[in-house]
């Protein structure tokens, strides 16, 4: 695997479906909240904060997530960028008391894998790296100060290479989701 140096400047770039504008913070990929950024779908719900209870199944039916088990619905303001494109848009249009099932392919949740995510570095430009093992989850650093989380996915005696996609990328899911309420 060869080094990586680009991947920092990848991971800077705008990678949501909506638009972030003059964005100080250099990256809406996970919107740090600057106010700017402006969802491609409208709905009478976005722009307001919402309650919703959900829940997460890949298309073979296994669970990855749900509110309900943990007996607090979520809460987030809808179309603010800070939830899955798909999942907030189907909020955006819902009624309060309403359910909805629907289905999200990679391009509507999070993302198809990036072969460029893939970091390779050798152990002794990073300290505390020889004391990580396959299957930690730790967070690296991009040039504007943001952590972002890894996983440890090959280590040799000279380099250690870290997978940077979100587990859940290049995977289609399923959501039920139950507008609780909008306040």
């Amino acid at each position: 695997m060869e080094d990586n140096k680009n991947y920092e400047e990848n991971i800077d770039e705008n990678i949501t479906d909506g638009e972030c504008e003059d964005c100080s913070e250099g990256s809406c990929s996970s919107c740090s909240g600057c106010g700017n950024y402006k969802p491609d779908f409208d709905g009478p719900n976005v722009g307001k904060r919402v309650k919703v209870h959900y829940k997460g199944t890949f298309d073979d039916g296994t669970q990855f997530d749900s509110s309900y088990d943990r007996g607090l619905p979520l809460e987030f303001e809808c179309g603010a960028g800070r939830m899955i494109h798909g999942f907030d848009k189907a909020v955006a249009t819902m009624n309060a008391g309403e359910t909805v099932n629907i289905h999200l392919t990679p391009d509507e949740a999070y993302g198809e894998r990036n072969p460029e995510a893939i970091i390779n570095v050798k152990i002794s430009e990073l300290p505390g790296a020889d004391n990580l093992n396959v299957g930690d989850h730790v967070a690296l650093t991009n040039s504007f100060g943001q952590s972002f989380p890894v996983i440890v996915i090959e280590k040799d005696d000279d380099n250690i290479v870290f997978d940077a996609n979100h587990e859940m990328a290049g995977k289609e899911l399923n959501f039920q989701i139950e507008l609780v309420e909008i306040l």
